[in-house]
Parts: C-alpha cells; sequence; structure tokens
C-alpha cells in the first residue's frame, strides 16, 4: 500500500495541477496566492505537531531521544479567514498521548490569522529572527498564544532554505534564444505606495520556458535594472540572442551594457499604448487596426532582412497616412521604430509571443494599468518574491516554442553571427617564414 500523502504534499501538487491544466498565469496567480497561503499554514501547524511529539511524520519514536508518548490519527478540517480568503487547514488529529495537545500558534478558538501570515509569509522571507517572529505572535496573540521556539525555527527555516536556494540558484546552464523583462509596480495594500518589481523569464534552447529572476526595486531606474541584470550574469547566465522589453531609457540602456551583443526587440503592446495615448477617443479603433496590420507579413517573405524591410516599408505608409492628423502618434511610431522589427529575424512560429513583453504582466495579473492591488498577502514585497518561488516550482507546466529544423537552424545561424562572430586568426606561416596575404578564417 502506497505512503499516505500528506497535505503539504496534497498542496503542492494543486499548485502543479493549476498550470497543468492549462490556466492562464493571470487566474492562476489569484489561485496560487489562496494556495501558498494555506501551504504556508499548513507547514506551521504540521512543525508544531512534529516539535510535539518530538519526531517527523514516518519517523519512529524508538529512534528518536526526545520522543514523546503518542501517534499521529488522521486530521481535522478547520476553516480560517486568512487575507487571502478562508483557507480549510488539515489539523492533525493524536492517540495515545499522556497529555493533550493544542496549537500555540491558532489556539482553541482563532480562526483568523493576518498576524500569523504576517509570521510565515513576511516574517520567514525578510529573514526576521525567531525572537522577533516570537514577539510578533506575542503581540497580536497575547501572553497565552506563546509558541514553541522550535517550532518557529523549523517552519521559518524550512521555508527560508527553500526561498534562498531559488534565488541563489546559479545559470551557468541555462542558454537563452530569449529574454523577456518588464517592471510591475504593486501596491500591497490600498494606503500604500507602490513599490517596482523588476521580472525576467526565458525562452531556451530547446523552445522550454524558464522563469529567471525576481527582484524587487526602489525605482525602474537604470542602475536598478543594470543591477538586476548583473546579477544574474554574475549568477552565470549568459547572454541571451533576443531581449524583449518596454522602451524605457533606462531599461534599454542597462541592456546594451549588460547584454550589448544581443539584439532588442521593443514590446509592440507598449508601443502600442504609447501611440493611440496620442489619438482622439473616436479614431482610436481605426488607429489600432492600421498599426497592427503593419506587422502582418506575407508567407512569401521569408523571415530574416527581406521581413524586416518589408514591414520597415508598412511604417512609412502608416506615416504618411496619418502625419498630417496626428504627428504626435507618428512621431512615436518612428522613435526607434528599428527596434520594432527585430522579432522579424527569428524563425516565424515564434514571431507572435517575441514581439511583445505582455506575458509578464499579465501573469502579473495587470496588463494595462501595471499596478496590480494585492490586499491578501502582508505588505511586504518580499511575500511577492515567495508566490512567484511557488510559481518557479509550476514553470514546467508553462507553455513553451515550438522548435523546427528550420527555425533551429536560423537560430544556429544568429547565434554564429552575435554571439560567436567570426575572428581574425593568426597568419599561418610559409616553409620560407613569409605570411601569405590575407589569410582569414572563421570560429564555426
Amino acid at each position: 500500500m502506497p505512503k499516505r500523502v500528506s497535505p503539504c504534499e496534497r498542496l503542492h501538487a494543486q499548485i502543479d495541477e493549476v498550470f497543468a491544466g492549462g490556466v492562464d498565469l493571470a487566474v492562476a496567480l489569484e489561485r496560487v496566492a489562496q494556495l501558498g497561503a494555506q501551504l504556508l499554514l499548513q507547514a506551521a501547524i504540521e512543525g508544531e505537531v512534529a516539535a510535539f511529539l518530538g519526531r517527523e511524520r514516518y519517523e519512529r519514536s524508538a529512534a528518536c531521544e526526545h520522543a514523546r508518548v503518542g501517534l499521529r490519527n488522521g486530521h481535522c478540517p478547520t476553516t480560517i479567514k486568512t487575507t487571502a480568503g478562508s483557507v480549510t487547514v488539515q489539523r492533525p488529529k493524536l492517540r495515545g498521548t499522556t497529555e493533550r495537545f493544542a496549537s500555540q500558534l491558532f489556539g482553541i478558538g482563532v480562526t483568523k490569522t493576518n498576524a500569523l501570515e504576517a509570521l510565515v509569509i513576511a516574517g520567514f522571507v525578510r529573514g526576521l529572527s525567531t525572537r522577533d517572529i516570537e514577539a510578533t505572535l506575542v503581540e497580536a496573540l497575547g501572553e497565552r498564544a506563546g509558541v514553541s521556539r522550535s517550532t518557529v525555527s523549523r517552519v521559518r527555516e524550512e521555508i527560508k532554505t527553500q526561498f534562498d536556494a531559488w534565488c541563489a540558484r546559479r545559470l551557468d546552464e541555462v542558454e537563452l534564444d530569449y529574454l523577456f523583462l518588464d517592471g510591475s509596480h504593486f501596491k500591497y495594500h490600498a494606503n500604500a505606495a507602490a513599490e517596482p518589481v523588476l521580472a525576467a523569464w526565458g525562452i531556451d534552447t530547446a523552445g522550454k520556458p524558464v522563469f529567471v529572476g525576481l527582484e524587487a526595486a526602489a525605482s525602474e531606474s537604470g542602475d536598478a535594472w543594470e543591477g538586476f541584470l548583473t546579477g544574474l550574469g554574475e549568477r552565470g547566465l549568459a547572454c541571451p540572442l533576443l531581449v524583449i522589453s518596454d522602451g524605457a531609457p533606462g531599461l534599454i540602456g542597462a541592456v546594451e551594457h549588460t547584454m550589448g551583443a544581443a539584439l532588442r526587440q521593443r514590446c509592440l503592446i507598449h508601443r502600442a499604448r504609447n501611440l493611440l495615448s496620442k489619438v482622439s477617443k473616436n479614431a482610436q479603433a481605426e488607429v489600432k487596426a492600421d498599426y497592427w496590420a503593419i506587422f502582418e507579413v506575407p508567407d512569401d517573405v521569408d523571415p530574416g532582412l527581406d521581413a524586416v524591410a518589408y514591414v520597415q516599408k508598412r511604417i512609412d505608409s502608416f506615416a504618411a497616412r496619418w502625419r498630417e492628423s496626428y504627428p504626435g502618434a507618428v512621431r512615436a511610431l518612428l522613435s526607434d521604430r528599428e527596434s520594432l522589427t527585430v522579432y522579424l529575424r527569428f524563425p516565424r512560429e515564434h514571431w507572435a509571443r517575441v514581439r511583445h513583453s505582455n506575458f509578464i504582466e499579465r501573469t502579473f495579473g495587470e496588463s494595462r494599468r501595471r499596478v496590480k492591488v494585492i490586499g491578501r498577502l502582508p505588505g511586504e514585497h518580499s511575500c511577492l518574491k515567495l508566490v512567484w518561488a511557488v510559481l518557479d516550482r509550476a514553470s514546467a507546466g508553462w507553455r513553451g516554442f515550438t522548435q523546427t529544423p528550420t527555425g533551429l537552424r536560423l537560430l544556429q545561424d544568429l547565434r554564429r553571427s552575435l554571439l560567436e562572430p567570426p575572428t581574425r586568426l593568426s597568419p599561418r606561416r610559409t616553409d620560407t617564414g613569409a605570411a601569405p596575404p590575407e589569410t582569414v578564417g572563421a570560429i564555426a
């Protein structure tokens, strides 16, 4: 008979199932936030039971020096009101103990856990000491709600270890064709100032999506982006073929400084928003249709410089049509126009997904204002990191890119030209000691 699945393992499986079912990530994030809170609370109560019994689940008491008499005897569901909504925690039941087990974290009648969530989410991720966490609970629940130091340490270390490992993992083996960058501003409470979070994800050479990095920042300045990208490089991330982002000057400068060999694609969705903001509302639908028509390329035009030239001509046609009516919109389009068509140098089957960075915004649950109010987690941007660490576990379920033989050849050609450019070899000397004229080769 197979080993029973613990409530924590079951919650991990539910998180994976959210993505395995093809749910849109904007919706999935909301569900994962709730499951993540439930998982942390479940881990807390399970850790407390382990401390009470002096042994872990399935561990024999004879093997533990300080084991207490008693056995686990299933679970009893308890609904708790949290800032992520009502969640059900499986309270462990015990039998054969010499004294009654009563959760000091939840107490007998505690069914609201705002302070507890601040403990297990904000406290653990921020790296508060055990003493600080104990003080938080005492302040919120009173002196009678004292919590075992070993229980706090056990749960705190388990979550912190997993999170820190994700943040510090090496990226040497991650070889990306595409890297998507975006910054989103999040309000954790209605009256709090929005805080920027810098995000990066990519598509590797096998077409598999990879969640690369996430970092809270004081601003979306060039220094912030450069520090973020430099950190990824220091952990081993190599330069990709194409970087997709919006047109923020600080971000562009940081990319050019840290990943100068990569091509840069400007997000067409961000550019469309900027362009349409300079068009009267009654004409926006027509201008928008004309804008997206620019990037429609016939099948008989091959990916590469031919496709780029074709679309650049269509940009000129758009400008000629709308320059008199909406000069500001045309100026916005023509500004940095070359970066709008770089994606056309890549495989056709990838075009629709590498011409914008909107995936990150949709994943954050905000694709328009780029500001998300998350009233269901404590007000620390560290909490967002924790949610995304959970999301990273499910990244294998994200939809990857189709790789065709033709597309792979094109990507390999781009890799050679961008990242492995031809190099002048040392002249080969003849028997007489003279070097032949113009002996040049290339490193394949």
